[in-house]
């Protein structure tokens, strides 16, 4: 970022936002928003706690299983939509209605289907992945050129092959998918927590808020922003890594 002519560190609009934090926090207008230097000195009381260790498990356990089933689901639903334009114009419509609309309002409905418990959690992440990653996916597989699978079939590639080569070509899109469902996927663990059934970080929330205990609330929500945006950027690392596949693409 350049300001004037000068390199400003990408960090600085952070450490922006931070000092304004302090500031207002300092100033005790809302109880609720308490300084973030406060907020830090919680952050070892919460990470230090058995309750978090116990939360954690149950959380990470949760989001790790919606998360591999989205990436599976995703990928394959994104590569039928690709490669079967009656599929696509089948799917296509459901897919983009699942994306745009408010998931949360299903989830009591996952709650009936699923009851209560980490089943609930673990379809509540699901449904809030799989639909950007199936979307990803399928643009990955249009946008991959007809040249692979004209010399696909001169080479008498099988069906499997051929479909490895389009998901190979498709990799940056697949990817790009995956990072945006890493971040909406923690949502949805969040909220599958918070609206059903109060485990793992959804009950350290509501514990925290019960007992004004603010400092703790937004220690662990700045922990679970820095989970989401953390496994975000590994994944967009692994994306840059493989942008080669892209560039022979459209080269």
């Amino acid at each position: 970022m350049t300001v004037w002519g000068v390199r400003v560190p990408r960090m600085a609009s952070l450490a922006i936002w931070l000092v304004v934090w302090e500031i207002v926090g300092q100033l005790d207008l809302l109880m609720l928003f308490p300084p973030f230097s406060a907020v830090v000195m919680a952050m070892g009381d919460v990470v230090t706690s058995a309750s978090f260790a116990e939360a954690a498990r149950i959380t990470l356990g949760a989001y790790a299983a919606g998360l591999g089933l989205a990436i599976v689901a995703g990928v394959g639903l994104g590569l039928l939509m690709g490669l079967v334009p009656a599929a696509d114009r089948l799917l296509n419509m459901w897919v983009n209605i699942f994306l745009s609309a408010p998931l949360s309002a299903l989830v009591p409905v996952i709650m009936i289907l699923f009851g209560l418990g980490t089943p609930t959690v673990i379809v509540t992440v699901f449904m809030f992945a799989v639909w950007i990653i199936a979307l990803d996916t399928r643009a990955g597989v249009l946008h991959a050129p007809p040249s692979l699978m004209e010399m696909a079939r001169a080479f008498g590639a099988s069906r499997l092959q051929r479909l490895r080569i389009i998901a190979l070509a498709a990799l940056p899109e697949i990817l790009a998918g995956v990072r945006l469902g890493v971040i909406r996927g923690v949502k949805g663990v969040v909220i599958g927590q918070l609206l059903v059934s109060i485990i793992g970080v959804g009950a350290l929330f509501q514990l925290y808020s019960q007992n004004f205990l603010m400092a703790h609330f937004w220690a662990l929500i700045v922990l679970i922003f820095a989970f989401a945006l953390t496994l975000a950027d590994l994944v967009g690392r692994l994306e840059t890594r493989l942008e080669y596949y892209a560039g022979a693409r459209h080269g």
